[in-house]
């Protein structure tokens, strides 16, 4: 089987143009030259992927399956190629850095330029996920690191000499809602009168803190919604649905623009800090170079 990448690459602008002209356009070729291109990809794998007879053109369910696979094998093929120009270059090996999500949008990019700024350059391939999975992944070593927000329940679970840490930065939980007409907020967690709370779900890392810091307060509160991830939080709080408390790093954009404020005293708010874990056993040089630096107070934010 001899198929060619850019057969690959035509199949995935069809797909989201449903439209042979302007795919062909889109891939910088005439009409007639990309259905033949098409045709020539179908004839290889012996299956028919367009349903030429609809309009807008359907992928068949073959193609919608091999698209799939398209999308994936451009993918890595783009992968290997950038690894190999990062190796020419001498650039150095891309680290693999698992991070929570909100730490991912909100404090990632500055903290990579941070370390810039200090002359700590680092090739990254950042995988945004949920703590459980990033801890599974280290363990696994299909990630050199992980930024997280430090729970003291989750660190009983990982062995500090096998999985040493170091602490990036601080930040907090902090209450949000929408506004009101008037600029004001819509619920109020002193008031004494039951909110809607927008909580996080059983497991979720930030919600053992929250909920814990909940109970001592006596919240009176009736929960509308919940998720495991903060940044959903938000988006809800946003819609004016309800009480949330996500990392005030994540709300940083909102609150300037006044879509979000922090309600409540400051009895309300939970400190968090920010570390990085690697795994002991792995001897990976840019890891340990990278951790020096660390160690030595680059990249503190």
């Amino acid at each position: 089987m001899n198929i060619e990448t850019k057969w690959l690459e035509d199949l995935v602008a069809l797909a989201a143009t449903r439209s042979f002209s302007q795919a062909a356009e889109r891939r910088f070729v005439t009409q007639p030259a990309f259905s033949r291109r098409i045709r020539s990809l179908e004839n290889c794998l012996g299956l028919t992927l367009v349903n030429r007879a609809k309009t807008p053109i359907e992928l068949t369910e073959a193609g919608q399956l091999f698209l799939v696979t398209a999308r994936n094998m451009i993918d890595q093929m783009g992968e290997v190629v950038q690894y190999l120009h990062n190796l020419e270059g001498q650039r150095g090996e891309v680290l693999q850095i698992a991070a929570a999500h909100s730490l991912a949008l909100g404090f990632f990019p500055e903290w990579l330029a941070r370390l810039r700024q200090d002359g700590v350059p680092v090739n990254s391939r950042l995988v945004a996920t949920n703590v459980g999975e990033a801890v599974h992944s280290l363990r696994e070593g299909t990630c050199d690191l992980i930024l997280a927000y430090y729970d003291p329940d989750a660190a009983l679970q990982m062995d500090p000499e096998l999985f040493p840490s170091l602490s990036l930065g601080r930040t907090e939980i902090v209450p949000v809602c929408g506004v009101d007409a008037a600029g004001e907020p819509l619920f109020d967690p002193d008031s004494g009168q039951s909110v809607p709370l927008l909580a996080y779900s059983a497991g979720a890392s930030l919600g053992r803190s929250v909920n814990l810091l909940l109970r001592q307060r006596g919240l009176r509160s009736s929960t509308v919604y919940e998720t495991a991830m903060a940044d959903s939080l938000k988006s809800m709080a946003m819609q004016r649905l309800g009480l949330a408390w996500v990392p005030r790093l994540s709300v940083t954009a909102e609150l300037e623009r006044g879509e979000l404020v922090v309600c409540g005293g400051e009895h309300w708010r939970v400190p968090l800090e920010i570390r990085l874990y690697r795994c002991a056993l792995v001897r990976k040089a840019p890891v340990r170079l990278l951790w020096r630096k660390l160690e030595g107070g680059a990249g503190r934010i």
